[in-house]
């Protein structure tokens, strides 16, 4: 996919500087999670300090989670959990002081065991791509501390996100450090 060059409408470019996916198809998947970032944010560069965008993130991923039955009231039960095992984050713009930022979440891949998801920040005051953040997550017993296949009934609802996300015009960019064993 090829477009504009123009910096306030592409969300991820390629190495020739043409983009590969603009924000408006970003923006098309589900948010999570959306904030206006105060000054106690900030860190001394006068931008959000990186602390703040994995605490964003991991706020979107727990409402993620949750969409999918991986909400408190399953946790609380005490029975099963989830651990992350890998996540990679890289950052493209700044955010500051009164900047609002929207997280976008998209499922890559699930195993019984496991999801692959990307999270894009966007920052809607300036209108770019500020950071992504990937995860593998395994889902767990919490009696033994080992990982356990999900639930049916969770299962089933990340096999209609990833079905829905599988159908999507553009490849998720991810950073090719996390893989699933026997996807879905």
């Amino acid at each position: 996919m090829t477009g504009n060059n123009n910096q306030l409408e592409c969300g991820i470019w390629d190495r020739t500087g043409s983009c590969l996916i603009p924000l408006d198809l970003i923006e098309q998947l589900p948010c999570y999670l959306r904030k206006t970032i105060p000054p106690d944010y900030l860190d001394l560069m006068g931008h959000m300090n990186i602390r703040w965008y994995f605490d964003l993130f991991a706020r979107s991923g727990r409402d993620f989670f949750g969409s999918h039955g991986l909400n408190k009231d399953y946790f609380r039960k005490g029975e099963f959990g989830v651990f992350t095992l890998k996540q990679y984050i890289q950052y493209f713009a700044e955010v500051r002081v009164g900047h609002t930022v929207a997280i976008h979440t998209r499922l890559t891949g699930r195993s019984d065991k496991r999801f692959h998801f990307i999270q894009f920040m966007i920052n809607e005051t300036t209108r770019q791509l500020s950071a992504t953040f990937e995860a593998l997550i395994t889902h767990a017993d919490l009696n033994i501390r080992r990982a356990a296949p999900m639930p049916d009934y969770i299962a089933k609802k990340f096999d209609a996100t990833l079905f829905r996300d599988q159908k999507r015009e553009w490849e998720a960019p991810l950073c090719g450090a996390m893989r699933l064993q026997h996807p879905h």
